[in-house]
């Protein structure tokens, strides 16, 4: 069907460009899914006018899956990908408060 929109995500980008993004392909799947969650969970969240997630943050289209947002957001450099080692004590400031990280275990965006 010519003029038909062809979905991108899954097929666009490649797994290969998004393996080239991570260390695994596990990696990947915990990276993309959990960012697939909080933009399922944004969206869920409009209608109540709580905004405690990030949006995408990538230009989307009427009724693209969050899977595939977050495997274009993965491919855009818009997310990063760390270590998270959670019984690292994390250093206090001067002021008392411990400096927000984001990492690919939390995503806390």
């Amino acid at each position: 069907m010519s003029g038909t929109p062809v979905a991108e995500g899954i097929t666009n980008p490649s797994i290969d460009e998004l393996l080239t993004k991570t260390d695994s392909k596990y990696r990947l799947v915990l990276y993309g899914a959990k960012r697939a969650r909080q933009i399922n969970a944004y969206y869920a969240q409009l209608g109540e006018g709580l905004l405690e997630y990030v949006g995408p943050l990538v230009d989307t289209h009427v009724q693209e899956k969050p899977l595939s947002i977050a495997l274009r957001e993965i491919n855009d450099d818009l997310l990063t990908c760390e270590e998270y080692d959670p019984e690292a004590e994390p250093e206090v400031t001067a002021a008392g408060t411990v400096p927000a990280t984001g990492t690919a275990d939390d995503l806390e965006l």
